[in-house]
């Protein structure tokens, strides 16, 4: 069960609105349904009664209610309360991180900032972005390192934090030289059969990103796969199993070595920023260096 479950029921059930709580959650309605009916499955019965509008919290979502409320409280005062327990002089610098950023660009940047600061301790949380920005948001992180684009709404306040802006990346459509050489795979292609294409979760922030991209341009493509994280794609796209659009960080080996091709123009490119959020103010000396050094 999925603590994110009890906050989106906490959610719903305050503003009795699908749409409002998807908005206030940063997420898409669909995907907001998705894990109401999740929660629903877990416990066994329905929890809000959705003929009526505003929608109503049946007998089961009102026993639900107040323990969910103090499930998320407990939990969230008992990593605090383990958090603080573990700071100290060599207090370990907690950084939540997309999942990709963490593995392509992240760990790098500490293998070299640690150069520079020996003493650095650091720990990941790596998590989807929603997650992540709670995380921060709920103080049981220092700083907070995603992907950012114009497009998409950021999932936090920006106004409550100081954002620093790390790296332009690259997200482009791509293939495995082999099959999309002997297949003529090419997005701007429109006859032939369709290409098959791995694509993320419509809600995920890379999901939104790329439908963003595509607009409503034609594209002669078939959905094989659906998956929420990078890595996961990649290992299908190294496959020969279709085209995706890639973070360039991702693949940066693979496009220098000709394994990965493009299969479209610029056009079908978009630039993300990976950025870093925090609160400077918070910071002890050894996470203001780490900060200035990113």
């Amino acid at each position: 069960m999925d603590l994110n479950w009890l906050r989106d029921f906490e959610c719903l059930a305050r503003t009795l609105s699908f749409t409002r709580a998807a908005n206030e959650r940063n997420i898409t309605q669909s995907a907001f349904s998705r894990r109401i009916k999740a929660l629903e499955s877990w416990v066994g019965l329905p929890l809000v009664t959705r003929a009526t509008y505003p929608i109503q919290l049946t007998e089961a979502g009102i026993q639900l209610l107040p323990i969910a409320k103090s499930a998320i409280l407990q939990l969230s005062e008992a990593r605090q309360s383990i958090r603080e327990a573990d700071r100290g002089d060599s207090r370990f610098i907690r950084i939540s991180a997309l999942h990709t950023v963490s593995v392509n660009f992240l760990a790098v940047r500490l293998e070299e900032v640690q150069k520079e600061l020996p003493d650095l301790r650091t720990r990941v949380l790596s998590d989807s972005l929603s997650t992540c920005c709670e995380l921060l948001v709920e103080g049981a992180v220092d700083m907070l390192m995603c992907y950012c684009h114009s497009a998409v709404s950021p999932m936090i306040d920006e106004t409550a934090f100081t954002r620093k802006d790390l790296l332009v990346d690259q997200l482009l459509p791509v293939a495995a030289a082999g099959p999309a050489r002997a297949k003529g795979w090419d997005i701007e292609r429109s006859e032939g059969p369709p290409i098959p294409y791995l694509a993320y979760e419509r809600s995920s922030f890379l999901g939104m990103v790329v439908e963003h991209t595509i607009d409503r341009k034609p594209l002669n493509v078939e959905t094989v796969y659906v998956d929420g994280l990078v890595e996961a794609i990649k290992r299908r796209l190294l496959a020969g199993s279709g085209i995706a659009w890639m973070p360039q960080t991702a693949i940066a080996e693979e496009l220098r070595n000709g394994t990965v091709v493009p299969v479209g123009s610029d056009d079908w490119r978009t630039p993300l920023t990976i950025s870093a959020f925090s609160e400077p103010a918070k910071f002890d000396q050894i996470a203001q260096d780490l900060w200035d050094l990113l």
